[in-house]
């Protein structure tokens, strides 16, 4: 008798438990952090953005803003400038494929997209498949920080403008090319929308060791609805190809050392 009690008292839970969805007692107790709803009421960023020149310049044939830099800095770009003119080739790093990070990454030629979470805003970028996580739950800049391909970043909404502080680079990364920054660079961020569909970014960059006045740079993205990241592994295409239309770069790898195998038709 008091083995059917057993079983009727747990056929009875199981009951209980298959009519609410399968959602246990513990379960229930556990209080859900309900963050999205404020990321409701956030600017729409949803989607992939393509950066548009057309938006910033038109057909005015304007460039980007030139960097100002400090005597000591500019001796070291002329010096660049001339090796790169002797050589011939591209001094940067991304010729190893090794990511530009902050704030190269911003400024490549392919897409972002945004991803919202409770106190966090992730950017994906295409270019190297890498992702900057930007933290919004209040925590301050980091006063150590580790030196990171894109630096460690916090920001605040002011109204519909995300504004991100960034510090703490890798030494490898640098303001553009040929112009490596101190330990002493920030960045800050003025993320919105323009209107719904373009969304532009303002970056000023802060170093005193490099730059003589802080580099303010424009950028615009226009949404693409229909257009998803897709995967961009640098190394797979990496190699000289053909001498048209191949890559312009030569890893110096042997075909038997090169993971990917000969170039197609050799």
């Amino acid at each position: 008798m008091q083995g059917w009690a057993i079983w009727a008292r747990a056929a009875a839970g199981a009951a209980a438990l298959a009519m609410s969805g399968g959602a246990s007692a513990q379960d229930a107790a556990i209080p859900r952090a309900d963050g999205y709803a404020e990321i409701e009421r956030l600017p729409d960023f949803t989607g992939v953005w393509n950066p548009d020149w057309s938006l910033l310049f038109g057909d005015s044939g304007r460039r980007p803003t030139e960097p100002k830099l400090t005597p000591p800095a500019q001796d070291k770009f002329n010096a660049f400038r001339a090796k790169q003119a002797e050589e011939g080739v591209d001094q940067s790093k991304q010729v190893e494929c090794v990511p530009p990070g902050m704030p190269g990454i911003m400024r490549q030629p392919y897409p972002i997209e945004f991803l919202f979470t409770p106190g966090r805003v992730t950017i994906f970028a295409e270019t190297y498949s890498q992702a900057r996580r930007i933290y919004t739950d209040g925590r301050p800049l980091p006063s150590d920080p580790d030196l990171l391909f894109n630096g460690s970043s916090v920001a605040r909404w002011d109204g519909d403008t995300l504004l991100v502080d960034t510090v703490g680079f890798s030494p490898v990364t640098e303001i553009a090319p040929g112009i490596p920054h101190s330990d002493k660079m920030t960045i800050r961020e003025r993320i919105w929308l323009d209107t719904p569909d373009i969304l532009r970014i303002e970056t000023t960059i802060t170093d005193p060791e490099v730059l003589a006045e802080p580099l303010v740079q424009q950028l615009a993205f226009r949404r693409q609805a229909d257009w998803e990241i897709r995967e961009y592994v640098c190394q797979e295409n990496n190699r000289l190809v053909s001498a048209e239309g191949g890559a312009n770069v030569d890893l110096g790898l042997d075909d038997e050392d090169d993971p990917f195998g000969p170039p197609p038709g050799e």
